[in-house]
Formats: structure tokens, C-alpha cells, sequence
């Protein structure tokens, strides 16, 4: 029997869903915004590559989407670190009609010119669905605890170097850009990342944890997780 509950957390803009069939919601809700067309910010990582096989067999039209990723490693986009790869593997190549426009960043670029390229792509562009992970640092996208690329305000992205492995230089929308989309939804998973869940959404608004910026958002910041990565949360 599957067990499902959700909760206001008072007072923070998160919606939290602890749910068994976490993947099947976030991949319907990717399935739902394909339908709808707009745009859909892509992550990466291990946790979303079910979702975006259940999105691809639920709605394998996306002629009317164009297709962000919120952040990048800078390896070319047939490294298994690549989190475009990830979306190709498990997403883009299973689709009977692909994205009108596919916005790659480019990771084998040099940094600063991969960043320039997408935030010059991203000038008014709107973002309806952003889709991140969280690390276990509590970091979102490629803005990790403490880094300047938090501070980044005057473009819509940067580059910089990463908090924790891999060790390659990263390409990341900034915190502005993230905090524009019209929906926001985290996917996370597994009892590893159970500290970063209660910091980030249960804990202070923190540069510590820069997950936690997300709920200066002005809309609610959905968080899709399983019971094990939910466990120190309070409520």
C-alpha cells in the first residue's frame, strides 16, 4: 500500500509531498507542462532519470516545449557527468517528437563562455517550469554553500567552481533566475540527503544552505521526496 501525505510547512513557501511514488508524481507533473508547452528547466544527477522516462512514455509530444537546463559541469555532452546526458539518455531520445528548441548548455566551452552564452539565451526568456535536485551540501543547481556565485545578481548566469565532486568547473542560472520561474519543484530522494531537507526547508533562510533562498520566491517551492529523505523535518 502506498502511503502519501503533504504539509504546509508554516510560514516558508514550501509545499512539502512525502510520497513511495515520488517519481511517478514529478515525472506526470514534467508530462503535464510537455502538454501545456512553455518551457521547462531541466537538472540533473541521479535522482531524475525515472521522471523523465515516465514524462517521455506519458507524453512523448514535446513539439511545443523548449528545453533550459538549470545548471551544467563543464564536460563535453558525452561525459557521464554531463547532466545534459542524463536528459538525453533518459528523456530527449525516447520522445516520438522532440523540443522546438533545445538550449544545451554547453560545457566543453571555457566556463565564463558557456555562462556568457546562456545568459545571453536566456534574455526574456520565461521559465514555467524549473525542475532542481538538492545536495546533500544544500546546494541548488550549481550555487553551492558560501560561493560568490551567489552574489551574482547582474546576470542571469555565471560560472565558478563546484563545492564538491565532481571537480569541474560549473555553469549555473543565478539565484534571480531561479527565483523568476512561474513553478519551482524539488526532487529528492534518499536518506543521505535528509539533513539538506531539513535546512533547506525547515530550517533558517540561509547563504549555509542555499536551497533555502528558494523561498524568498514568490511562488511556493514544491519538494518532492520520499519518506527517508524527509525524516528530520520537523511536521
Amino acid at each position: 500500500m502506498r502511503v502519501t501525505y503533504a504539509s504546509q510547512i508554516a510560514a516558508s513557501n514550501v509545499d512539502l509531498h512525502v510520497t513511495e511514488d515520488h517519481v511517478e508524481k514529478v515525472g506526470d507533473l514534467i508530462a503535464e507542462q510537455a502538454r501545456a508547452g512553455g518551457s521547462i528547466v531541466l537538472t540533473g544527477g541521479t535522482t531524475p532519470g525515472p521522471a523523465y522516462r515516465r514524462a517521455a512514455a506519458t507524453a512523448p509530444d514535446w513539439g511545443r516545449v523548449t528545453v533550459w537546463w538549470g545548471d551544467e559541469r563543464c564536460v563535453r555532452p558525452d561525459d557521464e557527468r554531463s547532466n545534459y546526458l542524463v536528459a538525453k539518455q533518459n528523456l530527449l531520445d525516447l520522445l516520438e517528437r522532440p523540443p522546438r528548441a533545445v538550449h544545451r548548455i554547453r560545457g566543453e566551452l571555457q566556463p565564463a563562455d558557456a555562462a556568457g552564452e546562456l545568459d545571453h539565451a536566456l534574455d526574456g526568456a520565461e521559465l514555467d517550469l524549473l525542475l532542481l535536485g538538492l545536495g546533500s551540501d544544500g546546494h541548488v543547481a550549481s550555487l553551492f554553500p558560501g560561493s560568490p556565485q551567489l552574489d551574482v545578481e547582474n546576470h542571469r548566469a555565471t560560472s565558478g567552481p563546484a563545492g564538491l565532486e565532481p571537480w569541474v568547473d560549473r555553469v549555473t542560472m543565478t539565484l534571480p533566475t531561479l527565483l523568476s520561474a512561474h513553478r519551482i519543484v524539488v526532487h529528492v530522494a534518499g536518506a543521505g540527503k535528509a539533513d539538506a531537507v531539513a535546512k533547506a526547508f525547515g530550517g533558517e533562510i540561509s547563504r549555509d544552505v542555499p536551497a533555502s533562498l528558494l523561498r524568498v520566491a514568490p511562488v511556493p517551492v514544491e519538494v518532492w521526496s520520499d519518506a527517508a529523505a524527509a525524516a528530520k523535518i520537523d511536521g
